[in-house]
Parts: structure tokens; sequence; C-alpha cells
């Protein structure tokens, strides 16, 4: 039995983010820069005049918030992303903005100089495109949480531990991510699948508002009504393509305690687990969800972890037929009812620690001095599954899994009121997927074990991704990441980013 259960093993940032395209971010010019299908395709800016000493000095000067350059004390700690294997990356300048007029003067700069500009709030992108070696635009500094008459005002470089805590103090949530130092933009441009999905939808489809910085510099407030492409788009166009958001207003829902399950069997009882489990968890009642886990870190295992919302004695109930289904004896079980909050750390790997201590460690925006949150060297790609796979597929799946190696299969349970939307409501396309599909892995080998164990597994599951596990290896990802929303994802990107000022490998 493991009371005190890592998250982070278990989910393996499962649903981070940044704001950008992984939300990743708006990356820097570099890479194949290709056009989306029915696209009239411009040119990038190009450097018109290579930035002089002053030019960078007249930024550092417009701006209330602080630009970082190359020799300055913080430059190094400012650079780095989540990632440690994107630590060689060395930007010309990162400014740490303070409002959305600091965003506009960075973009002005970006659009006069032709400095690539990549925008950031968590540093989560996967591939790396929230840094570059142009200007980098982070919003970590506007992270301010508020909720009053069953809204929520949230600025986009609030990390989702923060977001949580702030929220928990009035009684109220929204459904977001797990990782705690994972940016709220990206979560939500790219989507936003989270551990109450299923009931509350996802992180884009509770939100009613977002003020977004446009590459012409102005602050347009859309929704509905106001900008309703642009608002149509950040609801799951991927972070990074349309302009750099600074506020998202959401719908919040009530809290209470919650129940946190983590259920254990021996590897030989993966089959069998993955079976039962593919057709319990997407069809459980809306208030259930649940993840299941085949690692091979050092040695292989088998978990099923989740999430009620409700008492564990209900939880309980749910849980029976799921486990008499699998048979076997289980190895350990954890099943406990918690504070909503205190959930969320669980699920987000740092139970156990304060709130400060749930960040990395730093004094800029984003850090603090108590942060204990590790960093994570990784590589990873995504699947999302449309129909259940047959037995044949089930022993490929585990067979990769097994493998030698340190990595894991991670399968997190859709449906619910995520599956009750239209694939066209929102620009997150993956409306009728049971269950989306993780490959994560670590150290020695994990680029080589991630895509041949996604190239085993696509003929089962299809060519679907999430852009929010953003992959710079996939073909034709316009279609994996947006499906049938990609034509109008470009003609969205036409009218409000004609020039490509945000632009990266796989830009809209």
């Amino acid at each position: 039995m493991r009371p005190s259960f890592d998250r982070r093993a278990f989910f393996a940032v499962s649903a981070s983010s940044v704001l950008g395209a992984v939300a990743g971010c708006a990356p820097p010019a570099s890479g194949a820069r290709t056009a989306a299908p029915g696209a009239a395709v411009r040119p990038p800016i190009a450097a018109r005049t290579k930035p002089v000493p002053k030019d960078w000095s007249a930024l550092r000067e417009g701006l209330a918030g602080r630009l970082i350059r190359p020799g300055d004390a913080a430059y190094d700690a400012a650079r780095r992303l989540y990632n440690p294997r994107f630590d060689g990356v060395r930007p010309a300048g990162v400014a740490y903005c303070a409002n959305a007029s600091d965003v506009a003067e960075c973009l002005a700069f970006a659009r006069r100089t032709g400095v690539p500009v990549a925008a950031r709030s968590g540093g989560h992108s996967y591939a790396g495109w929230s840094s570059g070696t142009g200007l980098i635009v982070d919003v970590a500094r506007m992270n301010g949480v508020s909720a009053a008459s069953g809204r929520a005002v949230v600025g986009a470089g609030a990390q989702l531990i923060d977001v949580y805590d702030r929220l928990a103090a009035e009684g109220v949530s929204i459904p977001a991510g797990s990782c705690p130092t994972v940016g709220v933009a990206g979560l939500t441009l790219g989507g936003g699948i989270g551990v109450v999905a299923r009931k509350y939808g996802l992180t884009c489809d509770v939100l009613e508002s977002v003020q977004i910085v446009t590459a012409d510099g102005r602050v347009r407030t859309c929704d509905a009504n106001h900008d309703a492409d642009l608002y149509w788009a950040s609801r799951g166009g991927g972070g990074g393509n349309f302009g750099v958001a600074v506020s998202f207003t959401f719908r919040t829902h009530p809290t209470s305690d919650v129940t946190v399950f983590f259920l254990h069997w021996p590897w030989s009882m993966a089959r069998k687990a993955v079976a039962v489990w593919q057709q319990w968890a997407p069809a459980a009642p809306d208030a259930l969800w649940a993840n299941l886990h085949l690692g091979h870190d050092p040695a292989p295992s088998l978990t099923i972890g989740g999430l009620y919302l409700g008492p564990r004695a209900a939880c309980e109930k749910l849980l029976d037929p799921l486990i008499g289904r699998i048979g076997g004896r289980t190895t350990g079980r954890s099943i406990t009812q918690t504070t909503y909050l205190q959930a969320m750390k669980i699920m987000g790997g740092c139970a156990g620690r304060t709130l400060p201590q749930c960040h990395v460690q730093g004094t800029l925006p984003g850090r603090t001095r108590e942060g204990t949150f590790p960093r994570d060297d990784f590589r990873a790609s995504s699947h999302l599954a449309y129909r259940p796979l047959p037995a044949s597929g089930i022993a490929g799946l585990v067979g990769q899994a097994g493998s030698p190696g340190r990595h894991s299969i991670l399968l997190d349970a859709l449906g619910g009121k995520v599956g009750r939307v239209r694939p066209d409501a929102t620009a997150y396309p993956h409306r009728q997927a049971l269950f989306s599909v993780q490959y994560y892995a670590h150290r020695d080998g994990a680029a080589a074990w991630v895509r041949a164990a996604r190239a085993a597994m696509t003929p089962h599951f299809g060519e679907h991704a999430y852009v929010n596990y953003i992959d710079p290896a996939l073909k034709n990802w316009r279609r994996q990441y947006y499906g049938g929303n990609a034509t109008r994802l470009a003609k969205v990107k036409a009218a409000y980013d004609p020039d490509r000022l945000f632009r990266f490998p796989q830009a809209v």
C-alpha cells in the first residue's frame, strides 16, 4: 500500500502545458514552416534590421516589467524551461511582462526588428517551443486569481497549483490539469484534459472570455460575441498561434470533499486490466475519472488510479465491479477521502509539500525560494483512442510498456461531459475519443522508445494526437491535432496573424 503516491511517477506530467504550442509557445523561426490546408501562405516577417544595443535598451526602458539579457546575473535561470533537455537554448532576451501593454511593446519590438518571438507561461512545452533564440515573452508575473459570482478571472501566468489554492479559499474551482507548475494559458489554449473533465468538461469548455494581444499589438477581449472566431480558436487551437493570452475568465464549480484511489496489480494482470478498464472507465458516471498506468521504471508496474467527486463509500461501490472483473489479487490499495485541494496536490505529485514547495526553486516570477518541485528530462508523444483496443492491440500496448527501459504509457479516461460537445463547437476536435494515450520516457533511449511505441500502436489508435502533448516528429500533425477544425483554424490565423509573427515548426 502506498499512502503517499508520487503523482508525477504515475501521471508523468499529463496535461502539461505552456502558453503556446503544448500548449507550446510561439517559438523562434526555426525548422520547417508549412501552411495549413487551404491557407494562403504569406512569408514570415523577415529581419529588417538587426537589433542593436540601443534597440534592446529602448525595450528595457519601455517595459513596466523586467527584461533579462545575456550577461545579466539572472539570465541562466530565466532561460530555463521545465525540461532540462532544452538548457542549451540561449534567447536574446527574456521579458517578464507586467501587463498587456508590456506584451504589446514586445510584439512591436519583434515586428520592427524581425527578432523571433516566443510566448511562455509555465515553460512546459514538450518540444521546447516556449523558448528560442529571439525574444521570450514571459507572462508569469500576470498570475492573479480572483473569484466571484460563479466566475474566476485568472492571469495567463498563473500556475495550476496557485489556481487551485486560491480558488479553494473561495470554495470553487475550474476543471484543469495536474502538474502543479503548468501555466494555465497553454493548458486552456490547447483544450485542457484534466481529472474532473468527465464531470465539468475541458478547461476550454468553461472559458467565457480571453484577453489576448494579437500580432498587431491590439489587446482584444474575445468571447462568443466579440472576435468570436479568435475565441473559438483559443479553445483548443493550441497556444502560440494567434497571439499572447494575458487573462482568462472561467465559469467555476463549487467544491467539496472528494475521494482519491490507487489500485495496484501484478504485471501478469496487465492485459486483463487494460481490457476491463477501457470498457469501464469511459462509461463510468461523470463524477468518476480514472487513469491506467503501465510502466517500466525500472521494473514493470500496473496501476489504476483516479478521483471521484463524492464520498469514499460511493467510490468503493463504483470500484468493486472493476476490481471483480479484473480479478486476481491487488498488490496495493489506497482509497482516501480528502479535500479538493489536497486531491489536486496528490494528483500533481506534491502531496506533503507546502504551497511554496510545489513550485520550482528560484526567485524569478513563477518560482519560489522554498520550491522543491523537480524539473524533468523526458520525451513524449500521444494518441487519442476512438474505439477500444482489440486483443492484439492490448497485447501490443502491454508489450511496449513492458520492454526494458524507463518509460510509461498513460491512459486517461474521457467521455462524460467532454463527449457531449460537438467536435466543431470548439477548436478541440477529439470529443468522441474514449481516452487519451501518452507515451512518456526518460533517460537513454527515450526518444527511440517513444517513436517505436507510438508507431507500433498507430494501426490500432489511428492518426489522432493531443496538441498539448505536442510532438515535433509527427507527420500530418494538423489533421492529428485538429481533425476537421484545421481549415477554420488556418483562416483564423490568416485573419489575425497574416504576416506570421507567431511561427514555429507546427504553427497553424
